[in-house]
């Protein structure tokens, strides 16, 4: 079966097209997406604007259009932070509905975080024991731990590293006051749920997934994508430290330039940067594995062993 998943994040609208069989990997035979950036494209009260909805129900016509050109038998499209949150949601899914056919399913903080768990588990295998996940996305952060496929913990907060540049800076590099309070305002939301996750003892293996890890651990020495999937990466805390101090002084444009940041992201990759190495410290964690596989691979791994 051809399966197609279609992914509305808060950075990305993502397609990618699986030849899925049960028990083989969810590796695309395909794989399309556009920059949206839709998280930034939230009025003061929290709406999708008019252009976001209008670049929103473009880029779902084109990837719907392409899993047709593909011939996907099954079509799953989903989305994530930006969608939950808008205040205009509602509207903004019935408008897309209406004008693409493609009806869009909401996935919850929770349902996000225990399908990136999933694709973890599997990814690393039972070998791995305890399993705490981190995943930073453009609009929310993602964390989960457990000993099986099904995480004991699921949590989501709205720290994503896209929503926090947009609510939070103002200048390009953000000023030393800002982000020293913006530590501030991750640490106190982080509380809520870090007693939780700790009284679930260490973990055997804690995980970074989403493009924002991906990117820090690049920066801190990690092999490039180009290496492939099946490289050890890891990102630790004493690097991640080392890496705020330089790139809070740097413009969007300079860290551009650097290897592995793409223009795309590189003015959210403070914020981000900001949300890890607090997250680590608020989980006491000082090293963490950067997992390849992460949302998408979760959806298509539970929709194939639905079969």
């Amino acid at each position: 079966m051809r399966l197609g998943v279609l992914d509305v994040g808060s950075n990305t609208v993502h397609l990618v097209a699986v030849d899925a069989v049960s028990g083989g990997h969810p590796t695309p035979m395909s794989d399309w997406k556009q920059s949206l950036r839709l998280v930034e494209l939230l009025d003061k009260k929290g709406a999708i604007e008019e252009k976001g909805v209008r670049k929103l129900t473009d880029a779902v016509r084109e990837a719907a259009d392409l899993a047709g050109n593909l011939k996907c038998q099954e079509f799953l499209a989903f989305a994530t932070s930006a969608v939950r949150s808008a205040t205009n949601a509602d509207e903004v899914l019935q408008h897309i509905e209406n004008e693409t056919g493609v009806k869009l399913d909401v996935l919850s903080g929770t349902d996000e975080a225990r399908l990136t768990f999933l694709a973890v588990r599997r990814w690393y295998g039972w070998s791995a024991g305890r399993i705490t996940n981190l995943d930073i996305g453009g609009g929310s952060l993602e964390l989960s731990t457990g000993s099986d496929e099904e995480p004991d913990i699921a949590r989501s907060l709205d720290l994503g590293a896209g929503r926090l540049t947009h609510e939070w800076f103002d200048s390009d590099p953000p000023s030393k006051r800002t982000v020293n309070t913006l530590r501030d305002f991750i640490d106190a939301e982080l509380a809520i749920v870090a007693d939780e996750f700790l009284a679930h003892g260490e973990a055997g293996l804690a995980v970074g997934t989403s493009k924002t890890f991906r990117t820090l651990a690049r920066l801190t020495g990690a092999a490039p994508s180009s290496a492939g999937p099946y490289v050890k990466r890891t990102l630790t805390a004493p690097g991640l430290r080392q890496l705020i101090a330089f790139i809070t002084r740097m413009t969007a444009a300079d860290r551009a330039e650097l290897e592995g940041v793409s223009p795309d992201r590189s003015h959210q990759i403070v914020a981000g940067a900001l949300v890890a190495e607090a997250a680590m410290r608020a989980l006491k964690i000082e090293k963490l594995e950067i997992c390849p596989w992460a949302l998408r691979e979760g959806v298509i791994l539970r929709q194939i062993d639905k079969g």
